[in-house]
């Protein structure tokens, strides 16, 4: 069984909240690992430090097509040698001897007793078989040498790299045909709500009266997708107490991790805060953040499940708004980094921000930090989508990443704010 998590004060910042759920993640991170093919390996988290076994180059290469010589024989320019050889990538050329040049290929091993390569450019092929060289190489010119990318015995790539495309390419560039990476994270997801409908499901294609399209399904379970997750998606919920913990000790049973959206606030038909209480314990709730309040945190109970030796003990949970820009934002701010540290991944606590021109007028200040929609214009500054409110899902599109505003600031034309684009929150 895991320790109890500490429990969080009331209303806690954006950096105190995250850090509390870092540090939360950090104490009881994804156990378990696999070995897959570094062809299927994008995307995956390395579980142990990966070192190369061999030089990179493996040998001295070219990097121009041109000729292999020996700087000494063209050390006064213009000089005329016999072309003794010819070498393609992939081959290796016989003994370059004096007065000699060999004709060379981009990637080609170097030949023994060259020492220099003049690209072709600097060269003029004659009738003869011979090449006259229009160039005095230096020792070493256009020679890439054995190992000055990597050397045989370095580590490559650390524990708990999240593998992009640049990492898969300098493992194979090692010869590695297999990684060992953490083993995707669990998760279950299920939404709560009685206005709640999936779209296609309207009689008639009309929705009743009340009644809205569960959008927080489709962008949560892609966010998840883009972070390798395994889903159970347990759907939409009725609003009841029963309910609610029915499901979620059906989800953590086989889960490690328990997401849903709506039913956090504190009104009469949001069971989510007495559920998760019965079913195990909160241990943070709210966060000064806007959108985005109410962020629940917290274990539920696992009794059993078809690996239970594996996953004894509690599955991590985390409750999104119901509105679909405070759940698409917590998503980005507080859960993402959480998968991250759970799947391994060490990375700065917060994401990158750049200092930019506000094109905009900010005049009402918050007592909470407000993260608003917002564009690069034509002019390189920022713009603010008109309705910035919590279920302006349109918002979320026509951005290109959110102002982080401080508690208390207002914002007036040309002042310099903390722009977040939704590449470094998203990649």
């Amino acid at each position: 069984m895991s320790q109890n998590l500490p429990v969080a004060p009331p209303m806690l910042s954006v950096r105190e909240a995250l850090d509390f759920l870092l540090d939360a993640a950090s104490a009881r991170p994804l156990a378990g690992s696999e070995l897959v093919a570094t062809l299927c390996a994008n995307g995956r988290v390395l579980s142990d430090a990966q070192a190369s076994t061999i030089d990179v180059p493996s040998a001295d290469n070219t990097q121009m097509d041109g000729y292999a010589v020996r700087s000494t024989d063209c050390a006064g320019g213009n000089t005329v040698l016999t072309v003794s050889d010819r070498i393609p990538a992939g081959h290796v050329g016989q003994r370059l001897d004096a007065g000699c040049a060999a004709r060379i290929f981009t990637g080609a091993m170097i030949p023994i007793g060259a020492d220099a390569v003049v690209m072709q450019e600097q060269c003029a092929s004659n009738d003869d078989g011979t090449v006259t060289v229009n160039h005095a190489p230096k020792e070493g010119e256009w020679i890439r040498r054995a190992g000055e990318d990597i050397s045989a015995g370095a580590v490559i790539l650390a524990a708990g790299t999240r593998l992009r495309s640049q990492e898969l390419g300098l493992a194979a560039s090692t010869g590695l045909a297999m990684l060992p990476v953490v083993r995707k994270l669990r998760v279950a997801v299920f939404f709560t709500g009685d206005e709640l409908t999936m779209p296609g499901e309207a009689p008639g294609g009309r929705l009743a009266p009340g009644a809205v399209y569960n959008s927080n399904r489709f962008t949560l379970r892609a966010l998840l997708e883009n972070l390798g997750c395994i889903i159970t998606d347990f759907g939409i919920v009725p609003d009841t107490l029963a309910a609610t913990r029915a499901t979620l000790q059906r989800a953590a049973r086989d889960n490690d991790l328990i997401i849903t959206s709506g039913g956090v606030s504190v009104g009469e038909e949001d069971h989510i805060k007495p559920a998760v209480e019965a079913e195990g314990r909160l241990t943070m709730w709210q966060i000064a953040v806007k959108p985005g309040k109410p962020l629940a945190f917290g274990e539920v109970r696992r009794d059993g499940g078809k690996d239970a030796d594996a996953r004894e003990g509690e599955a991590f949970f985390l409750g999104l708004p119901g509105n679909p820009v405070s759940s698409f934002i917590t998503f980005l701010l507080f859960v993402r980094p959480f998968i991250l540290r759970l799947q391994g991944v060490v990375e700065q606590k917060a994401p990158r921000g750049f200092a930019m021109r506000a094109d905009f007028d900010w005049p009402k200040a918050d007592r909470r930090n407000e993260f608003l929609r917002a564009r690069i214009n034509d002019a390189g500054a920022l713009e603010l989508f008109p309705n910035q409110g919590s279920g302006v899902l349109t918002s979320t599109v026509w951005g290109d990443g959110l102002v982080d505003n401080p508690p208390g600031n207002r914002i007036a034309r040309g002042d310099s704010v903390r722009f977040i684009p939704f590449s470094e929150l998203m990649h």
